[in-house]
């Protein structure tokens, strides 16, 4: 069995900052003209897949996701991280309390005791969110366009590493796992509570085919040890983070943290996981999160490159000069230089 292989970048949009995909992977405005630049559609024609991130700090709107499926290929597929609501309680909490992120609709309503959710005690309070079905329901509906599409990928649940393993904690994911049944779920654990019991955490996750999300990043004393290996047969699921130990905590901006390109023999260990793993599972996704400057990209298209997977779309100029490795790849045909419209 060989089973499908779906490699992307975690989100596609990054207008703004240090770090931008604008005038690299995508055209600088100046050179887009008049005419609305679709970057979604842009992206499409390089990958197959993309987790979007944004899903995370806002539930999207039907509208939105509707837009989504219609702006891409009909094999093109979306994994969706899940609304922080259900995951980071403190962070969505100050979110909905700035006013800048949109909370879970179902939290700004007032429920009965039988209604609401609610796991925690005075510790894990903090890292153990007070969800409700409501708040299930809403999410569900928001990225059903996806799904009835044939386009949803895998829902991705990501802990922070203060969600370390305990009675509550375990109670709260099997409830929310079940929650959410009947999509490909993968769980990212980052705190090693959850390897160091590995008696608890692969039955709870193997009961309902979730796949533990297998990442890279600079690792800690307190961070999640893993052996790279599937957990179940259904899928697999990879997130490459980034090697930037220096400004994984401290940075001045948050997209600092995800500033490292990882060379080709760096990502080789990667491909060749790969190489093993789609003989066991149905279908593997690796997502590459470090996103500055169009990092992500290159190593994404390094990777399928590694795995002989075809690399199809045009590269610019710039990002082929940026990323000198990606010029010996023969599919990396640079894109003619892009020009405004004539007045």
């Amino acid at each position: 069995m060989d089973g499908d292989v779906r490699i992307g970048t975690c989100g596609w949009s990054y207008p703004s900052g240090r770090g931008t995909w604008n005038g690299l992977f995508y055209p600088p405005a100046a050179a887009r003209g008049r005419r609305r630049f679709d970057e979604l559609a842009y992206y499409a024609d390089h990958f197959d897949t993309v987790e979007v991130n944004s899903t995370f700090y806002r539930v999207p709107s039907v509208e939105m996701a509707r837009s989504w499926a219609a702006r891409t290929p009909a094999a093109f597929e979306f994994s969706v991280k899940l609304y922080q609501g259900f995951t980071h309680p403190a962070m969505a909490a100050g979110s909905a309390g700035s006013g800048t992120r949109r909370p879970a609709p179902g939290a700004r309503n007032a429920e009965t005791p039988t209604e609401r959710r609610t796991i925690g005690g005075s510790q894990d309070a903090r890292a153990v969110p007070a969800v409700t079905q409501r708040d299930v329901d809403d999410f569900r509906k928001s990225i059903d366009p996806l799904a009835k599409a044939g386009k949803l990928g895998a829902l991705l649940v990501q802990f922070p590493p203060s969600f370390k393993q305990s009675p509550r904690s375990v109670q709260y994911l099997d409830w929310l796992l079940r929650a959410f049944s009947g999509y490909a779920l993968a769980v990212e654990l980052r705190d090693r509570t959850w390897s160091d019991t590995l008696e608890t955490t692969l039955p709870l996750l193997g009961e309902l085919g979730t796949a533990w999300v297998q990442i890279d990043e600079p690792k800690f004393r307190f961070s999640v040890r893993q052996n790279r290996l599937p957990n179940v047969t259904g899928f697999y699921y990879m997130r490459l983070h980034g090697r930037n130990a220096q400004k994984w905590w401290r940075h001045d901006e948050s997209e600092d943290r995800y500033d490292y390109l990882y060379s080709p023999e760096e990502l080789r260990p990667f491909s060749e996981t790969v190489k093993a793993v789609r003989t066991l599972v149905r279908k593997a996704y690796l997502y590459l999160n470090n996103h500055f400057a169009a990092k992500a990209v290159a190593d994404a298209v390094e990777l399928k490159h590694q795995l002989g997977e075809p690399v199809t779309g045009e590269y610019r100029p710039e990002m082929l000069a940026a990323y000198p490795f990606l010029q010996r790849i023969p599919a990396c045909k640079p894109e003619p230089a892009l020009l405004p419209p004539p007045p």
